[in-house]
């Protein structure tokens, strides 16, 4: 039963897997709820584990251009100014200590190569600067568009994210070997897709710290915010806001952490719950 008293004043949506459906687009259903919801007076916000220099495609597809969690919460990004308004990042001696313990896991196991996410300060900023890769990384690389460095140089400077990668593992696989092994009091490790890739960020650094640091500075209490994910990388922000709600097709673990679970992504499983207010 809908409560009619309540709606929430600040909506924060995961991109893959969550926003967007099977072919990478915010469905007509979605675009047209969120209008009608800023339009009300509340806040809609992008929280994802994607650096903000990858979330422009999907910033085109909205009817607002809002600040945004990105890298999981390590940095939040103004989209309309194309500022950076806060940013925790891993310090380079935590960067070579999970280095190190991933190797001593890897090694045996085929190895690992590894990627670096820097802060930056704008869209302006070199790519190739902004994302840093090892050569054993880059050797498979899923994409264009870096830099590559020796492994020392990538851990010489701070990151927003460090990643793990090997392909012969699945990520919950690659999990099970090395979180265990990270001291959490030096780095948060999460994962957000089912290939073989890590991520790795600054203690406490998840999704639930960037939407804190919204509804702090937005005046929202977190009660009043409303959330919706798919994978690991999203439980804490799911737990911790005042309704969080799983995607039909979310990972097990998410749909147990959350207060609902709503359809698949595919079937703007988003709108079918902000319907119900806006």
């Amino acid at each position: 039963m809908v409560d009619s008293l309540w709606a929430p004043r600040l909506i924060a949506s995961d991109i893959d897997g969550t926003l967007l459906d099977k072919n990478h687009r915010v469905t007509k259903r979605n675009r047209e709820v969120i209008a009608r919801a800023v339009a009300s007076g509340a806040y809609f916000a992008l929280s994802t584990g994607r650096p903000f220099r990858w979330i422009a495609p999907v910033l085109e597809q909205l009817p607002v251009r809002p600040v945004c969690v990105t890298s999981n919460g390590a940095v939040i990004y103004d989209s309309a100014e194309d500022k950076l308004l806060n940013v925790h990042a891993l310090s380079p001696a935590a960067i070579t200590e999970v280095i190190a313990v991933a190797q001593e896991v890897l090694d045996p196991l085929g190895g690992a190569g590894f990627g670096a996410e820097r802060g930056g300060t704008s869209l302006a900023d070199p790519v190739e600067e902004l994302f840093v890769v090892e050569p054993r990384y880059s050797e498979n690389a899923l994409f264009d568009g870096f830099g590559v460095v020796s492994i020392d140089e990538l851990a010489a400077e701070p990151a927003v994210k460090l990643l793990i990668r090997n392909t012969q593992f699945s990520a919950p696989e690659l999990y099970d070997l090395i979180a265990p092994r990270v001291d959490p009091t030096v780095a948060h490790v999460t994962y957000s897709m089912t290939e073989g890739i890590l991520e790795v960020a600054a203690p406490n650094v998840t999704k639930r710290k960037g939407v804190s640091w919204l509804a702090e500075n937005f005046g929202i209490e977190r009660s009043d915010i409303i959330a919706f994910g798919d994978m690991p990388n999203d439980i804490e922000m799911l737990s911790w806001v005042g309704r969080g709600v799983a995607m039909g097709n979310a990972h097990p673990a998410v749909k147990e952490a959350a207060d609902e679970v709503t359809m698949a992504n595919h079937q703007s499983g988003v709108a079918k719950v902000l319907e119900q207010w806006f």
